[in-house]
């Protein structure tokens, strides 16, 4: 083994890598995007499905932090899943990090520039997510936040605290005002208190109803493996990165509960009016509710602009935050020689994965505009049920590597048997499951989902969830086959041993030798 890592180490604190990875979830944008479809799908049941959603995050987040004590690789599931399970499920672990964080960059960027329109004043405009303004504004977010993603991890994380502060500021205002009017008897008509009943997952119409809000709501949580990611960058790589992820997503239920219950107390869970299954703003809940929670005066129309300020801070944040872990993720493949060499190029003076960072910036912006201008933009929505899939997959991969990496200490002592193999590896089991019923049931689009008609027999009408969420994944499976045979060292198994090595702080530099097998 030769140099370590050249990323810049020792930039993050524990406060710093928490707020990347909460950062990266967007609470704002996570819940406005997807609170209304978890409420259609559960009703009024949504708060249980926060709780349900969380337990399987926390198992696979003690997964993560098991393994960065062993190894603090920036790769994370890739390297891990490539140890445990060989380089075919290893890269592709690699490929799903990739593919989630490239279909919700166009949901931020459209959410992004929507509310800056709606902040302004500009209704026309920013109620249109198909808007050409809407759009450029979009594409400038994207270039500015790979530009700070370029500059420097010190400098995110300074921005992203910052921006964190407005969010979770106005998601505690907006829900308790929104609690304060439901007791007092201000709320609208089908405002109701919280009940007992919200938590009772047994109500549920359907199990499938059940899986799909659950797969919404890993989505919502999405985002803290981050603080993971950049564990190079971070004070103690090996403990804090970990601390970090468990952190991260108790904080996130804390928050996810309380605007949930806030929001469906004063709303109600219906289709009509404010309800949060409106089709109207079944994707923008926050957005339709903000008018109505804080009122219309002088003192209303302030809120109402911060809390738009908020989903717009949300929305850009989560937009650097996502750029983070992939250009990493890239990075660290390239260095184990899983794609081209450039991909693990860093610059010299910021310290970053400089190529890594602008091709997933330019890949996103190509992207963002692809999916606005088919099937009038609503791809773009479609794609926050369809990322869940790959992350899914590689969560749920993630905690059965940590258990079958681990398995030969579970004979030590119970607690190594409970925290490093059954907890992570049920975990596992749990998100693989709701990826693999997400992916089978959405292949049948339905009557009134969005759609491609196969152009010959026998004509079937494929979801557009299943073509963004397993038929981007598959996509993976070609370039896998190319590299195989330009660059086989990885794919031949001779780069990373089949088991964890001695712990360490560093990862394989791109110019090692065979040294693992």
């Amino acid at each position: 083994m030769t140099s370590p890592s050249t990323l810049r180490s020792g930039a993050l604190s524990l406060a710093s890598s928490v707020v990347i990875g909460v950062a990266s979830a967007g609470p704002a944008y996570s819940i406005t995007a997807t609170l209304g479809l978890v409420a259609a799908a559960v009703g009024l049941h949504a708060p249980v499905i926060v709780l349900i959603a969380f337990v399987p995050m926390l198992l696979v987040a003690i997964g993560y932090r098991e393994l960065n004590q062993v190894e603090p690789d920036p790769g994370t599931t890739f390297v891990w899943a490539t140890r445990a399970f060989g380089p075919f499920t290893g890269w592709m672990s690699g490929w799903a990090i990739v593919v989630s964080d490239l279909l919700v960059m166009a949901s931020l960027a459209q959410i992004s520039a929507q509310y800056t329109f709606l902040l302004l004043g500009a209704h026309g405009i920013g109620s249109d997510p198909t808007s050409g303004w809407v759009l450029l504004l979009g594409i400038c977010y994207l270039i500015v936040m790979t530009l700070v993603a370029v500059y420097g991890i010190d400098v995110s994380a300074r921005l992203q605290s910052a921006l964190l502060t407005v969010e979770f500021g106005m998601l505690v205002v907006f829900s308790v005002v929104a609690l304060v009017r439901v007791a007092t008897g201000h709320a609208p008509a089908g405002a109701r208190m919280p009940e007992l009943a919200w938590f009772d997952p047994f109500a549920i119409g359907t199990f499938s109803d059940f899986v799909t809000a659950v797969l919404l709501m890993v989505f919502i949580y999405w985002g803290w493996d981050s603080a993971v990611s950049v564990n190079q960058e971070t004070v103690d790589p090996r403990r804090t990165p970990g601390r970090s992820a468990v952190l991260s997503t108790i904080t996130l239920v804390t928050l996810y509960l309380l605007v949930t219950v806030a929001s469906q107390a004063f709303a109600g869970a219906g289709r009509d009016g404010l309800g949060l299954a409106n089709p109207e703003h079944v994707d923008d809940v926050l957005g339709a509710l903000g008018a109505a929670v804080f009122g219309e005066g002088a003192l209303g129309d302030v809120l109402v602009r911060l809390l738009f300020l908020m989903v717009l801070t949300s929305a850009a944040a989560s937009t650097q935050t996502t750029i983070l872990p992939t250009a990493r993720t890239t990075y660290s493949m390239a260095v184990h020689h899983a794609l081209p060499k450039a991909f693990g190029r860093i610059d010299p003076r910021w310290l970053t994965p400089t190529f890594s960072t602008v091709v997933f910036g330019g890949l996103s912006v190509a992207l963002y505009v692809l999916l606005n201008f088919v099937s009038g933009g609503r791809l773009i929505s479609e794609a926050v049920t369809a990322i869940g899939i790959s992350i899914g997959l590689y969560y749920g991969l993630t905690g059965l590597s940590c258990a079958w990496l681990h398995r030969r200490e579970f004979t030590a002592d119970a607690r190594t048997l409970l925290i490093k193999g059954i907890l992570p590896a049920l975990g596992g089991f749990a998100l693989l499951f709701a990826a693999g019923w997400t992916a089978v049931t959405s292949c049948d689009a339905g009557s009134d989902g969005a759609a491609w008609a196969m152009p010959f027999p026998p004509h079937w009408r494929i979801g557009a969830i299943f073509l963004l969420g397993v038929g981007t994944l598959l996509i993976g499976i070609p370039i896998y086959l190319v590299l195989a045979k330009v660059m086989p060292r990885f794919f031949r198994g001779e780069v990373l041993a089949r088991r964890l090595p001695a712990p360490s702080d560093t990862i394989i530099a791109e110019d090692a030798a065979v040294t693992n097998t």
